[in-house]
């Protein structure tokens, strides 16, 4: 039974991968992700994203093998096969002043990620994760068109839109130098296209030729994460725990190309086939330099009870060019504070004891200012670990998260977001590649 469980899940990781390097498609539908090369995601998965994404200074969570790609030095406390796979659903509500609340919802992988331990002391660990997201769609009116008492008076329509991802396959290894110490590092290549598109129609005068430029910037390019943790244990299975993790600044590969069209919209209001080609060009073939992250965390763990810890982040988003062009953001800083409480692991008649309750909060001042004002973010966010039954080497959890947070302001004619994210997923540790010996 377990060699099929084990074939099911390997045939899956396969398809869900391929699957997830084929998606290009709009994840979310912000306005604020039209900024620099979208919003970025953090890379936790959803058992830390439950504790307001604390990451930098955990590694196992309760009993169970967990993948931290947020600080590669937790590799090192992996002892057995993992495999973590998810998918993600965002409910977001737009509000701006004196218009009406805007609906949209998305649904995405949200993560494959796979360990195995080389030594009792060392791990590698490679995956898929959403690195950024670009998807945006509102319209600008301006109505009696003209400069002089003959000029025309239709309205025009400026529709700016976008669309895209970028994705991030990641390979790392983590290893112990040792009692205290956990060191470890990725190499990522990250990968995707994004598009922004600006049209302009006068939708009251049927026939006119309306225009299109479809900027479309193709990436690719390497980049590098590594980190730190400090162990010490504060009394029997008790620890307490100081890491440090960063991203460097390294460069991308960028080619933006741009494309003109004319189209006309039929009288039931639908747009027609493009009836000419303007221009089509490659305008730049240049780099995109990414910022300098670097994330710093303390957290303090007794062994199948508890956990809480604190993190704080900041982002050279200020650095960010496309092209060679800044990009006019701002540094970002994040700070979060979460936990982890089981209330009883060794509970044999109470299911509801061998859960894992999950709390934390989050502050983040984004990157993005506009109208002279910073976008800030807040989130409140909950999970669950539910464990499934096990046998003698496996054990398998099903994770539940859910954050519930606000993104912008309705001040000087701003957005406001209000947003639901739910995470699903589901973890398994087994002892794999597993040498017998026989007397």
């Amino acid at each position: 039974m377990i060699k099929y469980i084990r074939s099911g899940l390997t045939f899956l990781f396969t398809v869900i991968t391929l699957g997830a390097w084929a998606q290009s498609t709009a994840t979310t539908s912000s306005p604020y992700s039209q900024f620099g090369i979208g919003s970025f995601i953090d890379p936790v998965l959803p058992q830390n994203k439950a504790m307001g994404g604390i990451g930098t200074a955990t590694n196992r969570i309760g009993q169970y093998n967990t993948i931290n790609p947020l600080n590669p030095a937790s590799y090192g406390a992996i002892n057995l096969t993992t495999i973590d796979i998810g998918i993600s659903s965002s409910i977001l509500l737009l509000k701006q002043s004196g218009s009406s609340t805007q609906t949209n919802n998305n649904t995405r992988l949200s993560h494959v990620a796979f360990a195995v331990p080389v030594t009792k002391k060392s791990a590698l660990s490679f995956g898929l994760l959403p690195y950024t997201e670009l998807g945006y769609n509102y319209k600008q009116s301006i109505s009696n068109f003209g400069t002089s008492s003959s000029a025309d008076t239709n309205t025009v329509n400026y529709i700016y839109s976008g669309d895209g991802s970028l994705s991030k396959a990641y390979a790392g290894y983590g290893f112990g130098i040792g009692k205290h110490i956990l060191l470890g590092g990725n190499v990522s290549y990250i990968f995707g296209n994004m598009r922004q598109y600006r049209s302009t129609e006068i939708p009251d005068l049927y026939g006119t030729l309306n225009s299109r430029i479809e900027r479309s910037n193709a990436v690719g390019g390497l980049n590098y994460d590594y980190g730190v943790q400090l162990n010490f244990d504060v009394a029997e299975a008790s620890h307490l725990i100081f890491g440090y993790s960063g991203s460097a600044s390294t460069q991308l590969n960028s080619k933006i190309t741009s494309i003109v069209s004319q189209y006309t919209v039929s009288s039931a209001g639908n747009e027609n086939i493009a009836a000419d080609t303007i221009s089509n060009q490659v305008l730049n073939n240049g780099k995109i330099k990414l910022p300098l992250m670097n994330h710093f965390g303390l957290s303090y763990q007794k062994d199948n009870k508890f956990l809480i810890g604190a993190d704080y982040s900041i982002g050279n988003w200020n650095t960010l060019t496309i092209g060679g062009v800044n990009q006019g953001l701002q540094k970002s800083q994040s700070y979060a504070l979460g936990g982890s409480f089981t209330p009883n692991a060794l509970a044999l008649h109470n299911y509801f004891a061998l859960v894992d309750y999950r709390l934390g909060v989050r502050y983040d001042k984004t990157y993005i200012n506009v109208n002279s004002t910073d976008i800030k973010q807040y989130a409140l966010t909950f999970g669950m670990g539910f464990p499934l039954p096990r046998n003698n080497t496996a054990f398998y959890k099903i994770n539940f998260t859910a954050e519930l947070a606000q993104r912008g302001t309705l001040q000087n004619s701003l957005i406001k977001e209000n947003y639901i994210n739910l995470h699903l997923s589901f973890t398994l540790n087994d002892l794999w590649f597993r040498r017998y010996q026989f007397d």
